[in-house]
This record gives structure tokens, C-alpha cells and sequence, in this order.
């Protein structure tokens, strides 16, 4: 098994997951971090031996195999595009880039000098989610007439909730949608093998102002924001929307996808109707799948290694009745990468590339694109 040298570019939640995920597999030795400001010091504090302040100095100095980019959208495009023209693989957060031409231009540029590449779209790999798709494709579940779902979440409730993501010029047109309704749609495509042919989208932004905090959010600890604190910022992405979905068989689906959801944390729930049977899953749940019957008992399948299909079976490192959940994702999504890396495999892999992830920009698009135009937007348009 070849060792990887491998470099992350920015340390924030999600690169320390990253850091996390990498480690548990044993065969990914990270060698530098990049980020702003005090990279070093960010560096010792996850125990990486060196941290850049620039991410093109670290990759010229390093020369990794890999680099996991884990910064905001519109950083996404420039810092692919400087590694693949170094020969260096690339992981990216999603989504991919902050529009669609970026992401065809490096879709293009991966497929044209063969590197392998992957996005993180972690949901595919929960473990029920792979014995759905393993029910799916065996035929158990008959014709798909219906896909519906959400993907809610309060991180933004308030309208002193304040991140980058809520500024266009960084995340890109799209906030709620690209956000987390890109992982909502790509696990129901990976999983059913539809394709969404055509959608209709409603947008809404129910705090058209917010307070953006004018220091560090650390600093009002313990306190209440004072008026002289923040700047009040207009906001156009949206808080919420819902799609409605034509898929490539004739079902059809819908999903309502919200960052101002009281109560749910990080709450994704995928329903589909089969015409023998139906499946349930709801990621606070993670590790039970709900079969339901017209002529018989519903079912739960819990996760079981033992049990379940050879497919849900390779996604699973625990035994029956030992939880795995949001973290083991991305496990089993890098161990899946890291291999094609190790094969020099370009080709279709269950876990996602940057052809999956244009596929996400293109769907995220034609969300945009209907939410301003009120109309049916066929996903090719």
C-alpha cells in the first residue's frame, strides 16, 4: 500500500474533519497545512509539522500526491487548477466552484491529463444509504414513482447569524441550495442512478438584513451584541427554497432544503417510493432503514455488517450495534478516493469526482435559474 504525502488548504470545521478522516486511514501522512492568519501556529495545534500562510508556496515546497481544499467556494477554482498543473490530485469540498464554467474548466482539465480527483460528498457513504442503493440496483424496490426529502438545519435562524456563506461574491448565487441541498440531490442521484432531467425552484430570504459582527464572534461570548458591534448587511441568497424534480424514469420528487429551521441541527431524510416497495432514511437515525410494505410488516434494517448487502458491507468498520455516523463518511470516502489515487483510476468510482461535482454546479444552476425565472427549467437549458 503506497504512503501519501498530502497538504491541506484551510483548517476551519470542515478542513478539521478532514484532518480527522485522513488519519484514521493509516496510509496518509500530512505534511503541511496552509491558512490565514498563523498558519504555524494552526499547524501545531493539529500536530502537522509545517503550516504556510501561501497555499502555492506549500505546494511548490511540499510537491504532495494530494491536497484537500477546505476553503470558501470562489478560493476553489485558482487552487485546483495551481495543483492538477503540478500533477497533484485534488480533493475539493463542495460545492466544486462558485459557477459552472469554473467547474467545467477543471472537469475538463482532470479528464484531459488523467488525475484522479474527488468532492466531498460525504452522504453517499452512510451505510444505509449504500444498502439502499444496493436494494435499489438488485431490483427490490420495483420503479421509482417518487423521491422526496429535506436537508434543514438552524446554524442561521437569527439575523445576527453571520458567516461567509452568506455573501455571493465568496459562496457564489446560490447559498441554502449549494450549500446543503447539493448533498441532498447527490445522494439521491448516486443512489437511485436517475438523473433529474428538468425542475422547478422556489427561493426565500426571510432576513433580507443581517447583522454582520464587526469583531471575531468569539469576543461577544457571554454577551449581547451592542448596536456599535455590527454593520447591518443586505442579503441575497437564499434562507430556504424547495425543488420540485422530473426525473430521467418519469417519477417525480421534491426536497425543501432550510438553514433557518429551528431546532434541527444537521437533519437530512430521503423518502423513495418504489412500486414494490418503499425506503426511509433520516440522518439523525443514520444506522436504521426503513423498508415499508402494502401487504405485509414494515421492516427496519438496522446497520449490520453481517446482514446487509456486499455493498452497504465495504462502507461499514464496525460490527452490528456499534454506532457510525457523520465522521466515518468521510473515512470511507477518502479510503475510497485515496485508492483510485493509488490505482491511477479516472474512471466511474462510487465516491464522487469533479465530473460528479460539475454535475452539482449544473443542477445548482438550473435551481437559480428557475427560482428568478418562476418557471420549468430542463437541467441542459
Amino acid at each position: 500500500m503506497k504512503m501519501f504525502r498530502t497538504c491541506i488548504i484551510g483548517v476551519g470545521f470542515i478542513g478539521a474533519a478532514h484532518i480527522e478522516a485522513l488519519r484514521r486511514l493509516g496510509n496518509v501522512e500530512i505534511v503541511a497545512i496552509s491558512d490565514v492568519p498563523n498558519a504555524q501556529a494552526k499547524a501545531d495545534a493539529f500536530f502537522i509539522p509545517k503550516g504556510y500562510d501561501d497555499y502555492k508556496e506549500m505546494l511548490d515546497v511540499e510537491k504532495p500526491d494530494v491536497v484537500h481544499i477546505c476553503t470558501p467556494n470562489a478560493f476553489h477554482y485558482e487552487m485546483a487548477m495551481y495543483a492538477m498543473e503540478r500533477g497533484v490530485s485534488v480533493i475539493c469540498e463542495k460545492p466544486l466552484t462558485k459557477t459552472l464554467d469554473e467547474a467545467k474548466k477543471l472537469a475538463d482539465y482532470a479528464k484531459k491529463h488523467n488525475i484522479v480527483t474527488g468532492v466531498n460528498f460525504n452522504c453517499r457513504w452512510y451505510p444505509q444509504m449504500m444498502q439502499a442503493k444496493a436494494m435499489i440496483e438488485n431490483g427490490d424496490v420495483g420503479d421509482i414513482y417518487t423521491i422526496h426529502g429535506s436537508y434543514l438545519q438552524d446554524w442561521l435562524y437569527y439575523d445576527t447569524d453571520y458567516s461567509w456563506r452568506l455573501e455571493p461574491e465568496v459562496s457564489g448565487e446560490s447559498r441554502a441550495f449549494a450549500d446543503i441541498g447539493s448533498h441532498w440531490i447527490d445522494m439521491v442521484e448516486s443512489s437511485t442512478g436517475l438523473r433529474v432531467v428538468e425542475l422547478l425552484a422556489d427561493f426565500e430570504t426571510f432576513h433580507k438584513i443581517r447583522k454582520k459582527p464587526l469583531k471575531p464572534v468569539e469576543t461577544y461570548s457571554g454577551m449581547a451584541l451592542r448596536p456599535e458591534d455590527y454593520e447591518e448587511k443586505p442579503i441575497h441568497t437564499e434562507d430556504y427554497c424547495t425543488v420540485l424534480f422530473h426525473f430521467s424514469n418519469g417519477a417525480r420528487g421534491n426536497c425543501t432544503i432550510s438553514q433557518v429551521f429551528a431546532g434541527r441541527k444537521n437533519q437530512m431524510t430521503l423518502d423513495i417510493g418504489g412500486s414494490k416497495c418503499a425506503l426511509h432514511w433520516d440522518s439523525e437515525d443514520s444506522n436504521e432503514l426503513w423498508i415499508g410494505h402494502r401487504e405485509t410488516f414494515n421492516q427496519k434494517a438496522a446497520k449490520d455488517p453481517s446482514i446487509l448487502s456486499p455493498l452497504a458491507r465495504a462502507s461499514i468498520s464496525y460490527p452490528g450495534g456499534h454506532v457510525e455516523g457523520f465522521p466515518d463518511t468521510f473515512k470511507q470516502n477518502f479510503k475510497s478516493i485515496y485508492a483510485a489515487i493509488e490505482k491511477g483510476d479516472t474512471g466511474k468510482r462510487i465516491s464522487a469526482s469533479f465530473e460528479d461535482g460539475l454535475r452539482e454546479m449544473e443542477l445548482c444552476e438550473a435551481v437559480v435559474k428557475s427560482a428568478k425565472k418562476g418557471r420549468w427549467i430542463k437541467v441542459s437549458e
